[in-house]
Parts: structure tokens; C-alpha cells; sequence
């Protein structure tokens, strides 16, 4: 029995969630796996509920279990509090406590779904297929922070710093992943101003003499951006810090046509980790049953993969969203001009048909 920790979150990630975890239980019932889930709350919900971002009851939930499915945090509702019981926090809260160093997130172009991209077909091709390997634990999201008011003039820091040892850790998970699908890895940094970014290029470079058989390539972030619109096909594992890798992640989630369609896993060096959506919590059309739940559904996926080393599992609930894809069923944020969109709900279902 594997026990999964459900956090629905804010916005449409009770919805998205649900949708994902109706794929799951069917494909376990297929496959004959026995999966326990157990519910509990972070970020809004459970400032709502506990007055604070990410719960004892929560974290203890989190910590029993094999594995995290999260839907999504935050929302206007709770943009006015202060900076340390915002929902928001509750998430980083929860990737320092679980350990999750490693985030990967997949960027493809499915089968059908190539006219729904920004780039123009003579840049796309054949479509691109990215993995993001990012640090998630450090850098410039959780160094040393502060205000101050001095003179009466205001002013405002966030320190980047890096050890070693997450460089180390990260870009082993890059290597490993390179070296699994096509040799090709780009390591991305501003080493040409950052210090942080020179020590992140040099640890790189040394762990590469342990991976021959990996091309290696070094690029600055504000060229990565870039390439990643001139020509997306160049890339296969990019390797980068946290806030470059959330930004560069984030554009190429836009080049495949929408970020409803991408998952992400957030692991620990034994595959336990968080599995979510990389879309945010979207409230302005939360319960109105158009959200599209691809990307939580697919987020299931890698859940399977990663955690609980169902492979078989993994790879049905992903044929069973590309054929509902290549079928031409579409949510808003994909649908064609002229095309009658379908809901969060009938998505789910008709990916279960395909299952």
C-alpha cells in the first residue's frame, strides 16, 4: 500500500487535483496497484483553516507519506498579509522541509497540439523536447533577506549564495537525466557578473570529466531566454539555479501553447517529493470548471514514475493524454478558433476512456 498526501491548495487546484486523482485511482485499479490517499491543506486554505501557510498536521501528513500531489497556491484573497504567512510560503516552507533539492520540469510539444504555440512552425518543426533541471532548495529564493529605512529612503535585499554541495547534488540529477536521453546538457548562469554563477560553472565543469559521453555546454541566462525562442530544438536537459530556472521554465512553458499542460516533480535524491501542476492557482475562473487539468493529470504521472516506480502506470496515463489530444479534445486555454471547448471534468474523463 503506498499512501499519497493530496494538498488541493487555492483557486482551481481543488479542481485539477480531483481530476488527477480520478486518473489515478482508475489507472491504479488497471494496473492493480494499491495507492491510499489522504487529504490535507496548505497555502490560503490553510491560512483559512490553521492561520498559517503550512501546518504541523500538514507537514506531519507529508512526511508519512510516499509521496505529495499538489494543486496550486495563493490568490488575491490573501495578497495582503505579510510576506511570512502568505500562501506562497507555505509551498517554500514545504520544499525546505521535505528536502526536495531537485525540481524537473518536462516541456514538450504533443502530437496535434503544435498550431497552439506562439513560434511559428519553421522554429517549432517537429516540435522540441526539454527537461529543466532546477535547483530548488537555494539561491536567491531562500537567501538572507531584508528591509531597511535609513535616511528615510527605503532599500531592499535578497542574497543568492550557493555551496558546493547543492551545485554537487543538483547537477548530478542533470548529468544522470542527459546522459539517460541524448548526452546533451546546458548548464545556464550569469557567470560573467555573478559570483555565485562562476562558482556554479566551475563545479560543473569538474563534475563533467565523471560524464565523457555528455556534451556539455555553459550559457548565460539572458542568451538561454533567447535561444530558447530562436530555436527550442537545441536543448534537451538544461540545468539551472532556482529563479533562472523558474523563469526559463516558465517561457518554455508558454512555447508549447499553454502552461496548463505541464507537470513538474520536486524530488528528493530518493524520488520522494512533490508532484504539481507549474500553472499557479488561477482564482479568476476557479469553480467555473474550465481550467484545464492536464497538467495535474500528467503530474500524476511522474508521480507514478518517480515515487512509486510504476513505469507502466506512468506511461498509460501519458498515451492516454496524448490520444485524447490527438482526438481533438480541448480545454479553453487550447482550443482552436472555431473549436467548442470542454471542461475540467469532461477532460478528466475522456482521458480516463483512453486509459
Amino acid at each position: 500500500m503506498k499512501r499519497i498526501a493530496v494538498l488541493p491548495g487555492d483557486g482551481i487546484g481543488p479542481e485539477v487535483t480531483q481530476a488527477a486523482v480520478r486518473v489515478m485511482e482508475k489507472a491504479a485499479s488497471i494496473h492493480e496497484m494499491h495507492i491510499f490517499l489522504e487529504y490535507g491543506k496548505i497555502g490560503g486554505a490553510a491560512i483559512d483553516d490553521a492561520g498559517e501557510p503550512f501546518p504541523e498536521e500538514t507537514l506531519r501528513l507529508c512526511q508519512n507519506s510516499d509521496a505529495i500531489l499538489l494543486g496550486a497556491v495563493g490568490g488575491e484573497k490573501w495578497n495582503s498579509l505579510p510576506s511570512e504567512i502568505r500562501p506562497e510560503r507555505g509551498l517554500l516552507s514545504m520544499r525546505k522541509a521535505m528536502g526536495t533539492f531537485a525540481n524537473l520540469r518536462p516541456a514538450s510539444i504533443m502530437k496535434g497540439m503544435e498550431d497552439a504555440s506562439p513560434l511559428s512552425p519553421r522554429v517549432i518543426g517537429k516540435g522540441f523536447d526539454i527537461l529543466f533541471v532546477r535547483e530548488l532548495t537555494g539561491g536567491i529564493y531562500f537567501g538572507d533577506k531584508g528591509v531597511s529605512a535609513g535616511d528615510g529612503e527605503h532599500s531592499a535585499w535578497d542574497e543568492m549564495s550557493y555551496s558546493e554541495m547543492e551545485i554537487k547534488r543538483i547537477a548530478k540529477m542533470a548529468f544522470e537525466a542527459a546522459k539517460a536521453r541524448k548526452n546533451n546538457l546546458v548548464s545556464v548562469d550569469k557567470a560573467n557578473v555573478l559570483k555565485s554563477s562562476r562558482l556554479w560553472r566551475s563545479t560543473v565543469d569538474k563534475m563533467s570529466q565523471d560524464y565523457p559521453s555528455v556534451k556539455l555546454r555553459h550559457m548565460y541566462v539572458d542568451n538561454a531566454a533567447m535561444q530558447l525562442v530562436i530555436n527550442p530544438r537545441q536543448f534537451d536537459v538544461v540545468l539551472a539555479p532556482n529563479m533562472f530556472g523558474d523563469i526559463l521554465s516558465d517561457e518554455a512553458a508558454a512555447i508549447t501553447g499553454s502552461i496548463g499542460l505541464l507537470a513538474s516533480a520536486s524530488l528528493r535524491s530518493d524520488g520522494k517529493g512533490i508532484y504539481e501542476p507549474i500553472h499557479g492557482s488561477a482564482p479568476d475562473i476557479a469553480g467555473k470548471d474550465t481550467a484545464n487539468p492536464i497538467a495535474a493529470i500528467l503530474s500524476a504521472a511522474m508521480l507514478f514514475r518517480h515515487a512509486l516506480g510504476e513505469e507502466k502506470a506512468a506511461s498509460a496515463i501519458e498515451e492516454a493524454v496524448r490520444k485524447t489530444l490527438a482526438d481533438g479534445k480541448r480545454t479553453v486555454d487550447i482550443a482552436r478558433k472555431n473549436e467548442r471547448p470542454i471542461g475540467t471534468r469532461q477532460m478528466a474523463d475522456e482521458i480516463i476512456k483512453n486509459l
